[in-house]
């Protein structure tokens, strides 16, 4: 290379680098717009760059009911952003000679068991964690999925074998949550100590997270902690925590945006900690953010992506045509997280919220990524914000038509079925009761999972609307009967009502058959 082509490469290579990078009191109003823009009482932002903390500050309220200011220390849970947790603790068992990603896991867990006996004895520990079962999205999620219910860890493994698939093995990747449960249970029998035990001593204390829990019940302090919100019937309310036990290798853990940014800090590092000690074979630790399942790359993509897949507990793609990204998003019912990595660069970007809308942690992210990446202002803020009103308002539509129908059965006089009464039994689920109240009224209460319980409203001759109780969970669906020549039900199955649903209310997956007397 000449001298001439060198100073022109050397100032492409240094201008790179010289974009105009958000600053904070941008920042800071940035998040404000968006707490307003999104309706979100609370949010707290952290960013790492170069080896330091440029930004680690809360907006808001951590409640809508004291009023108390959000903060960097203030502690959310990150849900799926536990995920990558779970991934490095087997990883370590694998640096440990205990365990291997392509071992069977009837090695570990005989009992082990699903719909299709050959992708039993076929399936890995390392198709535990990628999201490629065959299963449908987020199937099987109701035996933990809203708090409440009594399934165990146990109840998981054992019921697994009753989710058809939707697909064949490893040819799509479908989210799911049970895979994560049941690697967790992975790392009990290997290491010997629980999942929760294993994350706390083993990882978050040589890491320095002095603040994080691997579960909600673990936090003994909790005078600086979220209380969770969602937008019930046109308005953000507060609502319980919500999260079961069971599921903690899947979601579990509590942190805030210091511990998250030491956490961040740590893995950028090669899996080194602030003093020095290694907790994972380079080589292992490379692999965890390697691609394992494929996902499609859309036309346009906003930052010229190329790939795009899951690794080992992490999301991982390309961007601006090269930038080897690393993600992962959480949510549970009343908060959603996001966690994002650029390694070549040193950046992390975290966003804790406590109400679950996704635009205002990928308003955020997206900014500040872009303010690094040097893009021009593309305004994320409108550009979600309208997205999020005409989303909201597509779905209130849907339950709008719904319900006014609802009401117009109501009001007219049509033959009810001869019984729809009596309890109905789904093989992984458990038993789901119907009870008559009075004029076209039905009560339906799920057994096992006694939060979900409601009305149940006639939409026509066949079919009918159960309405939860719980009007926070958004998820009201149909339920639609079959009958024999005698007009009894006989069978049931259900469809939620709007997209909005979260794909763990997984209603759609039971198939409800009516117990004889």
């Amino acid at each position: 290379m000449n001298f001439k082509g060198f100073f022109l490469f050397a100032f492409f290579s240094i201008s790179m680098f010289c974009y105009a990078q958000i600053s904070a009191p941008e920042l800071d109003k940035l998040i404000n717009n968006t707490l307003k823009t999104f309706d979100v009482p609370g949010i707290s932002v952290g960013v790492y760059k170069d080896g330091q903390i440029v930004y680690a500050k809360g907006h808001g309220v951590r409640s809508l009911t004291t009023k108390q200011a959000m903060n960097k220390s203030t502690m959310v849970g990150v849900a799926s952003n536990s995920k990558g947790f779970t991934c490095f603790a087997l990883a370590m068992m694998v640096d440990a000679g205990k365990l291997n990603w392509d071992d069977p896991v009837r090695k570990y867990i005989p009992e082990f068991q699903l719909h299709d006996a050959w992708v039993t004895d076929q399936f890995k520990v390392r198709d535990l964690v990628t999201h490629r079962s065959g299963m449908g999205l987020g199937a099987g999620d109701l035996m933990f999925f809203p708090e409440g219910n009594d399934f165990t860890v146990q109840d998981v493994i054992n019921n697994v074998k009753y989710l058809e698939p939707e697909n064949s093995f490893r040819s799509e990747f479908a989210y799911n949550n049970n895979m994560f449960i049941i690697a967790g249970e992975v790392l009990k029998r290997v290491s010997g100590l629980s999942w929760e035990e294993f994350i706390e001593t083993k990882i978050m204390k040589p890491v320095g997270m002095t603040s994080s829990k691997a579960s909600y019940n673990r936090v003994t302090d909790r005078t600086n902690m979220i209380d969770a919100h969602t937008r019930t019937e046109g308005k953000v309310i507060q609502i319980p925590h919500d999260w079961s036990e069971t599921a903690n290798a899947a979601g579990g853990i509590m942190s805030n945006i210091e511990d998250m940014l030491t956490w961040a800090e740590f893995l950028m590092n090669d899996a080194v900690t602030k003093d020095g000690e290694r907790l994972l074979d380079t080589d292992l630790f490379h692999e965890l953010w390697q691609l394992q399942t494929p996902l499609s790359v859309r036309k346009g993509d906003w930052y010229n992506t190329h790939f795009r897949g899951y690794g080992l507990g992490w999301f991982v793609s390309d961007v601006k045509g090269g930038y080897k990204q690393v993600h992962h998003t959480g949510g549970l019912l009343g908060t959603v997280t996001q966690f994002t990595m650029i390694p070549e660069l040193d950046l992390a970007i975290v966003v804790l919220t406590n109400q679950m809308n996704g635009s205002a942690f990928n308003t955020i992210t997206n900014t500040i990524k872009d303010s690094y990446l040097g893009y021009e202002n593309r305004n994320w803020l409108d550009r979600y914000g309208t997205r999020n009103a005409d989303y909201i308002k597509y779905n209130d539509s849907i339950k709008r038509v719904v319900y006014n129908k609802v009401k117009q059965m109501q009001s007219t006089t049509f033959p009810i079925p001869k019984s729809i009464e009596g309890t109905y039994a789904d093989d992984w689920f458990g038993d789901v009761t119907i009870t008559h109240v009075n004029g076209y009224k039905y009560r339906i209460e799920c057994k096992r999972s006694p939060a979900l319980f409601g009305e149940l409203l006639p939409y026509n001759a066949t079919t009918y609307v159960a309405k939860w109780n719980n009007r926070s969970f958004d998820a009201d669906v149909f339920v639609q009967f079959t009958f024999n020549e005698k007009g009894d039900a006989v069978s049931a199955s259900m469809k939620y009502i709007a997209p909005i649903t979260d794909f763990s209310f997984d209603f759609h997956d039971l198939e409800l058959k009516r117990k004889t007397n």
